[in-house]
């Protein structure tokens, strides 16, 4: 038994050399959604709060991101945000692509999917009330309805 104790904690140890990148990419004036929807601060707070740290270039890597494999865990779940909707990067998105993704996440808002119930183990402050859930999830409806009426002109 303290044989493999031993490797276990000496297995953690190595892999504490091997730390996640958290570099975050640099910000693109204009290309921000909150910005190019001109978001009211309360919706853009509630947005910011529990989406931007996984779906765009501002992630804030909190201490527990300096511990293997936790890290590594963590960076995974960020890449994968990053690729399936970047709101930093959301006006290089075709207005199709937009308003796709715009119901994808009222879908994924009023499931409860979203965020991600791990997110809450650090961020507890992250989850949303009933309220702050209607509140984006009808933000996103009128953004997505006005994205189309755009693409129509």
């Amino acid at each position: 038994m303290k044989k493999v104790l031993t490797v276990i904690l000496v297995a953690f140890i190595i892999i504490q050399f091997f730390p996640i990148d958290k570099t975050n990419p640099e910000p693109t004036p204009g290309m921000d959604f909150l910005k190019i929807k001109n978001t009211p601060p309360e919706i853009a707070g509630i947005i910011k709060n529990s989406c931007y740290d996984c779906h765009s270039s501002e992630t804030k890597y909190p201490w527990y991101s300096n511990v293997a494999p936790f890290s590594w865990i963590m960076k995974n779940h960020i890449n994968e945000g990053r690729k399936e909707l970047n709101f930093s990067t959301f006006a290089v998105y075709p207005q199709k692509k937009q308003i796709h993704k715009l119901e994808e996440c009222v879908e994924m808002v009023e499931k409860g999917e979203m965020p991600l119930e791990s997110y809450f183990i650090g961020h507890q402050n992250a989850k949303l009330s009933d309220d702050q859930r209607k509140l984006i999830m009808d933000y996103f409806k009128r953004e997505k309805t006005e994205t189309e009426r755009k693409m129509l002109y």
